[in-house]
């Protein structure tokens, strides 16, 4: 299916040279200094993120605008949408590419490949979708500009990070299409244990901190943490509510059917493998900032001599790329969203961007809804980018933008990206222009949404951690 994704609209374009070529004629149609142009949407960020609540469970909305509230950082990694609609309107290359969506410097991380070593790339796909290139820069390095400031870095800290996350990005793209074959780029990854002398001491240490944190996150230590034995002798969750809470029958039955659904469709060995183990409880879970609200479910199963296993069932809904941005997503893609629902768009973006997956990725969708489902916490860390020093961040952005460059490098139009762009500072440039007014542009809307929380406008719940 990925493969499919792309090439219903890109299949033409097959040959480098040419593509190359083509990227820089198209500076003629869309100058590159124009992607500086912030042009904002008609519809304000509170109305765009009150429209977004529409489907989601309503006593959980309170809680979404909490934490989106706690700070100008949360509330950016919470406006994905408002960002598409600014995105939107804003002048773009329309290099169409498999985008993340939501590429912010926290949406990186750690996580176990299948042979068990601990990956660092992107790590989170709700939004994924075909989009121009640049959205998925500028989503990063906005975030980086918000984040920095959240950290309090001095300006020129900051500065100096936009800048070398940006020219990280342009050289990467240009090696990996330059000296790398397509081979090689799909099979390029990062291991961070196998780069620690590449980079400085402070984030070595950032790192194998991470690292050690997300080797000790894997099903066991987490069902041991969140379960405890019931009167019929079965483990069940232990609840947190509103964070972690059992459904009632009427929620769960469809549940248990979808993953039965999930089973049916997944590769014959990862099928196998899942026979062995029996569902034993199901509840919902809240997680994220922008995903408070949407269906999220853990299954707790287990296998042989107890062997414990956690499914994150997680609602997917329409990328924002596509409902707020107004990108036109491929037939191909339309065809198999109608035929198995969203969840093929998240993973499919998953496989496409990620250089390794959760091999228990799958889809279903039941009662009118979409699903992805996916291992829960295995190995699965993240770097706390409050705890480093400026220049460490920095190193860690310039990474975060590598990374970005390899997962966009494996689009067919990666090529007309890479003429595009060329090898000068014009894009670059153009970008940072944008992306600091952005960041100037999320820190008015964060004001305008406490003020619709202080007018009584929107409901707010008291504690953004519950």
């Amino acid at each position: 299916m990925p493969q499919r994704v792309l090439r219903d609209r890109l299949i033409e374009l097959e040959v480098p040279g040419e593509d190359v070529a083509r990227g820089r004629a198209l500076r003629k149609t869309v100058p590159r200094r124009a992607l500086a142009q912030l042009v904002p949407a008609n519809r304000s960020a509170v109305e765009i993120l009150v429209a977004q609540n529409a489907g989601r469970l309503s006593e959980l909305v309170p809680l979404r605008f909490a934490r989106m509230l706690a700070d100008p950082f949360s509330f950016y990694r919470g406006s994905a949408a408002v960002m598409a609609a600014d995105l939107a309107a804003s002048p773009s290359s329309g290099i169409e590419i498999m985008c993340c969506g939501d590429a912010h410097v926290s949406n990186f991380g750690l996580y176990a490949a299948p042979h068990r070593s601990i990956v660092f790339d992107l790590n989170d796909f709700d939004e994924a979708a075909v989009a121009p290139a640049e959205w998925d820069v500028k989503r990063l390095v906005t975030s980086a500009i918000i984040g920095g400031r959240h950290a309090g870095y001095p300006a020129k800290a900051i500065r100096r990070c936009v800048e070398q996350a940006l020219a990280g990005y342009q050289t990467s793209l240009e090696a990996m299409l330059e000296e790398m074959n397509v081979l090689d780029r799909y099979y390029l990854r990062v291991e961070p244990e196998h780069y620690t002398g590449k980079v400085s001491k402070s984030l070595q240490g950032v790192i194998r901190k991470a690292t050690s944190r997300a080797r000790t996150r894997t099903s066991a230590r987490v069902f041991k943490q969140i379960t405890e034995i019931g009167p019929d002798g079965t483990p069940r969750l232990r609840e947190a509510p509103p964070l972690l809470a059992h459904v009632d029958e009427e929620t769960e039955a469809p549940l248990v059917e979808a993953v039965q659904e999930y089973l049916a469709a997944v590769p014959a060995d990862v099928a196998l493998l899942l026979s062995h183990f029996r569902i034993t409880d199901v509840a919902l879970r809240v997680v994220g900032v922008g995903s408070v609200g949407t269906r999220c479910y853990l299954i707790i199963l287990v296998g042989p001599n107890g062997t414990p296993l956690i499914l994150q069932i997680k609602e997917a809904t329409r990328s924002v790329l596509d409902e707020y941005g107004g990108w036109a997503q491929p037939e191909s893609l339309n065809a198999a969203v109608a035929a198995k629902g969203q969840g093929v768009r998240v993973i499919d973006g998953q496989q496409i961007l990620q250089a390794m997956s959760d091999v228990f990725l799958g889809t279903t969708r039941k009662d009118g809804r979409d699903y992805y489902v996916r291992q829960f916490h295995d190995m699965k860390g993240s770097v706390d980018i409050g705890a480093m020093s400026a220049a460490t961040f920095g190193e860690y952005v310039v990474a975060c933008a590598v990374l970005l460059a390899r997962a966009h490098s494996q689009s067919a139009n990666a090529s007309i990206l890479r003429g595009y762009v060329g090898t000068n500072a014009t894009v670059h440039q153009a970008v940072a222009e944008w992306s600091y007014a952005y960041a100037d542009k999320s820190l008015e809307d964060f004001h305008r949404l406490r003020a619709a929380a202080a007018a009584g406008d929107i409901e707010v719940a008291e504690n953004p951690a519950r």
